[in-house]
């Protein structure tokens, strides 16, 4: 039943109808009119047209109760139902609709058999999906067995010398930092110093857990020589060192924990000195004897904080 025989329009309808009865009675024009439907004047014309020549209902849609034209033909889904249920049931909708159309000659959108797989409750939305929660990694039982390790740029000495780069070794099962060396860069050379020093002072580990920086992994997938491993990766593979990648930064919590840590000792080092010596020039002019405290304390605080960059 169309809408020019039931009498039943839509607001799109009955605002339109309203619209071109302004235009009628010549309240707006035909280009003002135009504008607020936001079709063209020729189109609005059209329109006019068709309301003098049938008033009101001849401004219906005459699409009103017929088919669409992308709707599937009669049939069609029903079959390609039948068919994923029967023999693509646990796949997803882009391979179900690969298969439908390699296998059986039935040419449906991916969205189209996603609907479909959805009204039947063979496919749940991402949206509608429980959360996945992640198995958590637990640490390892021995001293030693797994080191974290990263760097981090940072003007770690504040102006008193060169900005440079923190690598951090921090063991997995005691969260202890085992290594800290300052390095002008993240270079293979210099994590080859680090794990040097680690090794010197601690022995041997199982496992490096690092994240996936150019130096630990071959990033390129398009790679054709080589034999899949960076230089660092060949000489850990050598010393019987697994080497591990993680996949995000929360995995590698503990070393990048350490690294908070390090910038927190500095910041509030760097501001309790700052507040001190603002102390100490308010005090100067009462007691002289500060500033030699002041000089004495300096000097410690540098002997703490000064590091060879290499």
């Amino acid at each position: 039943m169309s809408a020019e025989s039931s009498g039943v329009f839509t607001l799109k309808e009955i605002n339109r109808i309203k619209i071109i009865q302004d235009v009628i009675e010549r309240r707006i024009t035909t280009r003002r009119a135009a504008e607020h439907l936001g079709i063209s004047d020729r189109q609005c014309r059209r329109l006019l047209a068709r309301y003098r020549e049938g008033g009101p209902l001849g401004m219906a849609s005459r699409r009103c109760g017929m088919r669409g034209n992308r709707q599937l033909p009669p049939g069609l889904a029903d079959q390609a139902l039948e068919l994923i249920k029967t023999r693509y049931a646990d796949f997803g909708p882009t391979l179900a609709r690969e298969k439908l159309e390699e296998l059986h000659g039935l040419f449906l959108g991916k969205e189209t058999v996603r609907r479909i797989m959805v009204r039947a409750g063979l496919w749940v939305p991402r949206k509608q999906r429980a959360a996945r929660i992640p198995q958590p990694r637990y640490r390892r039982p021995c001293t030693g067995e797994l080191i974290q390790i990263d760097g981090c740029d940072h003007d770690w000495f504040e102006g008193r010398g060169p900005a440079c780069t923190a690598l951090v070794y921090v063991d997995d099962a005691t969260s202890k930092l085992m290594e800290l060396l300052f390095v002008k860069s993240e270079s293979t050379f210099s994590y080859f110093e680090a794990t040097r020093r680690y090794i010197d002072k601690h022995g041997k580990p199982l496992a490096l857990y690092s994240d996936k920086a150019g130096v630990f992994r071959v990033n390129n997938k398009h790679a054709t020589g080589g034999d899949g491993h960076t230089q660092f990766g060949r000489a850990m593979h050598e010393l019987n060192i697994q080497t591990i990648c993680a996949e995000t930064s929360p995995a590698k919590g503990r070393v990048e924990n350490e690294l908070t840590s390090l910038y927190r000792i500095v910041w509030s080092k760097s501001c309790g000195y700052r507040a001190f010596v603002q102390w100490r020039l308010q005090m100067t002019s009462l007691r002289p004897i500060w500033l030699t405290i002041t000089a004495v304390l300096a000097k410690y605080r540098d002997m703490i904080l000064t590091y060879t960059v290499l």
